[in-house]
């Protein structure tokens, strides 16, 4: 390079919420901060979040919260780094964004209810602190010469960077961007890459009596039973994973938070049973393949699912069957759906029977319906439909401190390219404008 690379610029890919708060944090030091834009428009994520309300952050957190390959400690370091309080205070005292709490779901809106108002907000920060957006300028390599960066587009121009930021995101939502390119990108580089697979993401049925439920909805508690193994929170194996909340059925299988929040496993599963294509980073065919069904929807594949329908436990429900008169039928009816009631009793053979004559196996059939009943599933619905990318970049990768490579020196990672996401509720943004910070102050020093 003929120029210092103490004068060329620091380059920022991807302008989604990691990028958009890295630009924020290292714009207005020595170099200029150019952030480039693989689609027309910055945060497309952003809006679409939420239901267009973006949750902008989760009422609370901690690492365990966080599914990832890496230890807890090194989730906890990164996530020290900017406390929950701070990123709260950030966007109602800095980017003037006034957050109004939802009570029954423990998340955190933009009080006016507007996704775009959080975009706004980030865009106006990101030009008054002095970044550069460029939009249509995909990246599709880096290559490190004479203490710098060329960052090849994807129209064969080259810019020359001193440093570089990664924020491509993952494989999730691709509809609005997402392919890949920037873990294809790390990966090329010699970073290890821990399989992608899709996180948040509905589930397939794999019993066709359920697709007469579509549009029903509860509050369930949905538990994974033979994940040992198969799955890691905070780097530690779990037998079992379980997840409270809402509980949706869909012309295709099931989804709401109760089941988002444990659909990683099942996709992990899959992907490491050789079910969701090969290890490593996805390409854009195999992007398309992990989308469709991976079997016949009458065949359950993956770990075992059950429900607990209602927040009542085996011990109460028999107490309750026990204690009362009168039909089954009605006793269900007062804290289950009556289609779904129906469908229990009639699984279990029992629709007409009195609660006075019940055996004690036939009692036991029934709890078990009520308490642990088996969900059967048949795959996922893929990137298109799911809210996050499990997998990512290896923490290992990244000093957890700044964000930087341990490969590339001036290069940095942030969001969910990294291998870390939390549940439904704020936690991936959080991670997003948490690492964003981090990898956008380090860099402004560098």
């Amino acid at each position: 390079m003929t120029t210092s690379s103490a004068a060329l610029p620091l380059v920022i890919v991807g302008a989604g919420a990691a990028g958009l708060m890295a630009a924020i944090h290292a714009a207005g030091g020595p170099r200029p901060t150019l952030l480039l834009e693989g689609g027309e428009r910055p945060g497309r994520k952003i809006l679409i979040s939420g239901g267009g309300r973006c949750n902008v952050l989760p009422a609370q957190a901690s690492a365990a919260d966080f599914v990832s390959d890496a230890s807890s400690h090194t989730i906890r370091k990164i996530m020290a780094a900017w406390p929950l309080t701070r990123a709260r205070r950030f966007f109602e005292e800095d980017l003037r964004v006034p957050l109004a709490l939802e009570a029954e779901t423990g998340k955190l809106f933009p009080a006016s209810g507007r996704a775009r108002d959080v975009l706004d907000a980030l865009l106006t920060a990101v030009s008054e602190r002095g970044a550069h957006i460029r939009a249509n300028a995909r990246v599709t390599a880096l290559v490190y010469e004479d203490d710098g960066w060329l960052v090849r587009l994807a129209c064969d121009q080259v810019i020359r960077a001193g440093l570089v930021i990664l924020a491509t995101g993952g494989l999730a939502a691709p509809a609005v961007g997402s392919d890949g390119g920037g873990l294809r990108i790390a990966e090329q580089l010699g970073h290890a890459i821990i399989p992608t697979y899709p996180a948040l993401v509905p589930l397939i049925g794999g019993n066709p009596a359920h697709r007469a439920f579509a549009g029903l909805s509860l509050e369930a508690t949905v538990r994974v039973e033979e994940a040992w193994g198969e799955t890691q929170v905070a780097g530690r194996p779990r037998s079992a994973v379980s997840s409270c909340g809402g509980f949706l059925f869909t012309h295709r299988g099931y989804s709401g938070p109760a089941v988002l929040n444990v659909s990683h496993v099942v996709a992990r599963t899959l992907l490491r049973r050789g079910l969701q294509g090969q290890a490593g980073v996805a390409t854009a065919p195999e992007v398309a393949a992990r989308s469709s069904l991976p079997s016949s929807p009458q065949a359950a594949v993956g770990p075992r699912l059950t429900v607990q329908w209602t927040a009542l436990d085996a011990a109460t429900w028999n107490a309750r069957l026990c204690a009362e008169g009168g039909s089954t039928r009605a006793l269900l009816r007062q804290f289950l759906p009556e289609r779904l009631a129906l469908q229990l009793l009639t699984e279990t053979g029992l629709l007409d029977a009195d609660l006075a004559q019940l055996r004690r196996d036939a009692r036991g059939r029934l709890i078990e319906a009520l308490t642990r009943y088996h969900l059967p599933v048949a795959g996922h619905e893929g990137y298109r439909a799911a809210e996050v990318t499990g997998g990512g970049v290896s923490l290992a990768e990244v000093n957890p401190a700044t964000l930087e490579s341990r490969r590339a020196t001036g290069l940095f990672f942030c969001g969910e390219m990294l291998d870390a996401f939390g549940p439904i509720g704020g936690y991936n943004f959080l991670w997003a404008w948490a690492t964003g910070k981090v990898a956008g102050e380090t860099a402004r020093r560098g």
